[in-house]
């Protein structure tokens, strides 16, 4: 289950990509190993976010 920072960040997120950068979403799923919240979009599937339980997003490299 998402903790309530990782829900905010992920509507902030939402809201950025299809309301004001006009991409689809195609994949919002939780990794269970790292409780991250793990998000694809774009039209290529190019864009990716990954939100930490703080609610923060990962820098990291894939």
């Amino acid at each position: 289950m998402p903790t309530a920072a990782q829900v905010a960040s992920l509507y902030r997120i939402s809201y950025q990509l299809t309301y004001i950068m006009f991409q689809p979403i195609y994949l919002i799923c939780v990794d269970n190993r790292t409780r991250n919240i793990y998000i694809l979009a774009g039209y290529d599937e190019e864009i990716e976010f990954q939100i930490l339980p703080n609610g923060e997003l990962s820098d990291e490299p894939n």
